[in-house]
């Protein structure tokens, strides 16, 4: 009957010719309605098109109450493309919506936008602004641009920037302008140009050597300064310009504050004709620098500062790489900005929020040139979000601050998070892209975990990195019952999973294996190497440990062991118990000597410098950011020296240093860990929260559902849009499990937005039976309150402190102790069965039968969900 309902209320949408025209079964469902999708193609177009819309949306909201069940549903919408034109109509693949151009019919095809895989950007608010703009014929061409200062290096929040005016441009089949703001010729150095077009090419076409991926010619605001300068003598003429006399200082003063309004200067009042001299006189180089400059006349009391007479012209007498010593006045950047913008007929001017209050000050300048023949175009400018990275600065001044203090290595240090750097440290150009795409594009501000681009690198070399044995910290390993002068050769794969050939591992009676697969006083737990102890040698033998030599200082040099020639090649002979550790190793006669640089994070704390009074983020460096090893690899990396990364096995992704490595003194740098270590780190040192006395168990038979299930506290490392589902995300959800973070498919997309889904706390249902959600396996489901009525969905979050990977426990109910998989047909009934009792409360805490789920740090809840069911 619901979906009946929502069928009747969206026929209420049309007029009631068209309405009467919709046959509409009392029996139907929202899931059975491809039937009324049928009879409803067979009306008017825009009634069709109406109804196709509105038909998406109840589908979503209709499914809210059961995240699982708008998988199913997003499942058979391709069945929906059912209009009787040979030519069906499409479903973007953003959003879910039906977009048409203009007028069109539904036998023309309608436009669809590019996925993110095939554009390398997301369906986000300046994509769908872009898309109107289409339909409307506001523009038959999109082109955007990029325009960075030539002052310093780029780094990771312009590479956000550059994917999005690139891959919108990409997208709606337009183009992309390369432009230099080259209007301050003190602080530009051609060491920048080149850095700059390096990694724009490298980040856009995968190669810095590679093609040019903007449209025609590199392109400079210095080409245009003739044109600057007549749009200043026009703007002069129509008395809404004139040169100022005051002081910098002065100019300050007069300006006013954000309470106050500006005072109007003394020489605003100037006639056209003296401006017009001195302004000429500024141009000769009559003035020295300071004395006098160009300002807007526009309103003082503005309550935008940006609007109070700004400077639109200095005077600075330097010369520029690129117009030599023509000029003595140079524009600045808001004046010369939206005039290029409008010279080369950019489309959509896409700039970072702080540009927003600019905004007003970039249409005034073109509106006012509109009745001059300079420009033809009045370009829009759109704001997005700036890209804030934790464990890292962004901000210019402080990035100089590091190389000009010799606190790392230059501008390309593979610790720095400039392009250059994160290249060099082996980030591949896909990893980048992956992770502006998860990061996305939105107004509202981010600060975005560090782990969330170590896991697009991870999962950009998974399937692409070869795999070799590497020893880092060599300790000998002496095999006393080996044969002398055997070696044997092992044959293994060079990629487990995919087809990249074989590699030959040679192994004799004496191998390197690493000091940390070795301990005298083992840890619980410790399954590697201990004195008498045994362990595998991967591909190989099993070896026992039989004696243990030091030198003087008690440092272990070396280990004698035998080998047991019945367990070759993983085998283990009958009556042997199944050695648990398995460890990488080397040939002692064969091995490659190498030097490996390990990097890690450049700074200790999430914000740098936050934790200080008086700011200073260089005494949260981590001094640990670079280990420099002397280490040994299997012979055949020599043979992948052509291959860009390597996996160290049970070590991490590495690449040769592309400056210090030479074919006879190999240098790999560390890219990421296999795993991301540092949450874990955070997690131990956090102080532990003591864990809430259990009241006695109420009566078994009530306990049984409850206990069997897995929920733990959870973090989200990552997410993205599905590919083939609007509204399912793809999340890889860290819970604490060895293997690493699991991926968990949820219908969050239309409730969350994806700028708002990495690095937040969550509550996972672990043990469910993993199921196939549109293609992708999903390992678990992410609790929620849901608010049906509202259609509104939230998170539900565990406290400050809770401890990623804990098992939630629920008051007065005995611990868990679940089943590892609910997959028989009578444990799957055990989920549903507590779901019926699993709600929030008056106060927004997550209760079963009115009990609190609690975690060591206090209980579950949603932000402002109240009474609501959690599914």
């Amino acid at each position: 009957m619901a979906g009946r309902q929502a069928l009747i209320t969206m026929a209420a949408l049309f007029t009631a010719a068209e309405a009467s025209q919709v046959m509409l079964k009392s029996s139907m469902r929202v899931r059975g309605g491809a039937e009324a999708f049928r009879s409803l193609s067979s009306t008017s177009s825009q009634a069709s098109l109406k109804f196709q819309d509105a038909f998406v949306n109840v589908v979503h909201r209709s499914t809210s109450n059961k995240m699982h069940s708008a998988a199913a549903v997003c499942g058979q919408w391709p069945s929906l493309r059912m209009l009787p034109n040979p030519k069906p109509l499409r479903l973007a693949t953003g959003g879910g919506r039906l977009l048409s151009m203009k007028g069109a019919s539904p036998s023309a095809d309608i436009k669809e936008q590019p996925t993110g895989s095939e554009s390398g950007s997301r369906k986000h608010f300046i994509s769908n602004m872009i898309q109107k703009d289409i339909e409307e014929g506001r523009h038959n061409k999109v082109v955007t641009r990029f325009p960075p200062e030539p002052n310093g290096y780029l780094h990771i929040g312009h590479a956000k920037s550059i994917c999005l005016n690139f891959g919108v441009a990409k997208d709606f089949k337009g183009v992309t302008n390369m432009r230099f703001d080259d209007t301050n010729p003190v602080k530009e150095d051609q060491e920048y140009v080149d850095s700059i077009l390096t990694d724009v090419r490298w980040l856009v076409s995968g190669d810095e050597k590679g093609p040019d991926p903007w449209d025609g010619n590199v392109r400079h605001a210095s080409d245009y300064f003739d044109v600057f300068y007549d749009a200043a003598v026009h703007l002069i003429k129509k008395g809404k310009a004139y040169v100022e006399s005051l002081s910098a200082e002065e100019m300050r003063e007069y300006r006013g504050s954000l309470t106050t309004p500006g005072k109007e200067s003394p020489y605003r009042d100037r006639s056209v004709e003296e401006n017009l001299e001195m302004f000429e006189k500024m141009k000769n180089g009559d003035y020295e620098e300071g004395q006098h400059c160009l300002r807007a006349k526009i309103d003082m009391a503005s309550p935008n500062l940006n609007m109070r007479d700004p400077a639109l012209y200095r005077v600075r007498k330097a010369e520029h790489v690129m117009t030599g010593n023509k000029w003595c006045i140079y524009p600045m950047y808001d004046f010369a900005h939206c005039i290029s913008d409008a010279l080369e007929e950019i489309t959509h001017s896409l700039c970072t929020l702080e540009f927003e209050d600019h905004r007003p000050l970039y249409d005034w300048v073109l509106d006012e040139l509109e009745d001059s023949d300079l420009i033809t175009c009045h370009p829009r400018q759109t704001e997005f979000s700036r890209l804030n990275l934790q464990y890292t600065v962004l901000s210019k001044r402080k990035l100089i601050q590091l190389v000009e203090g010799k606190h790392v290595a230059g501008w390309s240090d593979p610790r720095m998070p400039t392009i250059s750097g994160v290249r060099r440290r082996g980030y591949t150009p896909e990893a980048l892209r992956l992770f502006c795409e998860r990061v996305g594009i939105s107004k509202a501000d981010n600060n975005i975990d560090m782990s969330v681009l170590e896991d697009c690198a991870r999962t950009t070399l998974e399937d692409t990195a070869a795999r070799a044995f590497a020893v880092l910290q060599p300790i000998k390993v002496t095999i006393t019952n080996w044969p002398e002068g055997k070696v044997e050769m092992f044959e293994a794969d060079v990629h487990p999973k995919k087809d990249m050939g074989k590699r030959e591992i040679p192994f004799s009676g004496s191998v390197y294996i690493d000091s940390d697969d070795f301990s005298e006083n083992p840890p619980k737990g410790f399954f590697r190497l201990t004195p008498g102890g045994s362990v595998r040698l991967k591909f190989a033998y099993v070896i026992t440990c039989e004696e243990v030599i030091k030198d003087a200082d008690g440092k272990v040099v070396e280990i004698k062991a035998t080998y047991n020639p019945d367990t070759r090649a993983g085998n283990t002979p009958e009556g042997m118990n199944k050695v648990k550790g398995i460890i990488q190793w080397v040939s002692t006669e064969t091995a490659v000597p190498c030097e490996v640089r390990v990097y890690d994070r450049l700074f200790t704390t999430e914000n740098p410098g936050s934790g200080h009074e008086d700011g200073d983020f260089l005494r949260d460096l981590n001094e640990n950011s670079l280990q420099i090893v002397k280490g040994a690899v299997e012979p055949s990396v020599l043979k992948m020296l052509d291959a860009s990364h390597i996996q160290f096995e049970r070590v991490g992704y590495f690449c040769q240093d592309a400056e210090d490595s030479k074919p006879d003194a190999l240098v790999f740098n560390r890219v990421v860990t296999l795993r991301d270590n540092w949450s874990k780190q955070a997690e131990a040192q956090a102080p532990k929260a003591a864990k809430a006395e259990p009241a006695a168990p109420a009566d078994r038979n009530e306990l049984e559902d409850v206990v069997r299930l897995d929920i733990r506290v959870g973090k989200i490392i990552s997410a993205e849009k599905h590919p083939d589902a609007d509204a399912l995300y793809i999340e890889k959800i860290d819970v604490g499990d060895e293997e690493g973070p699991r991926t968990i498919v949820s219908g969050l997309a239309n409730y969350i937005p994806l700028e708002e889904m990495q690095g937040r706390m969550c509550t996972v249902l672990c043990n469910l039976k993993p199921a196939k959600m549109r293609g992708v396996e999903s390992a678990g489901m992410v609790l929620c309150g849901s608010d049906n009525e509202n259609g509104k969905v939230q998170l539900l979050e565990p406290p400050a402190g809770a401890k990623i990977g804990e098992r939630v426990t629920v008051e007065g109910y005995d611990e868990p102790t679940p089943d590892p998989v609910l997959k028989s047909k009578t444990q799957q009934k055990v989920w549903p069965r507590v779901a019926e009792d699993l709600k929030t409360d008056a106060e927004g805490r997550a209760v079963y039968k009115g009990k609190p789920l609690l975690t060591s740090a206090g209980g579950l809840s949603c932000a402002d969900l109240k009474d609501v069911p959690i599914s």
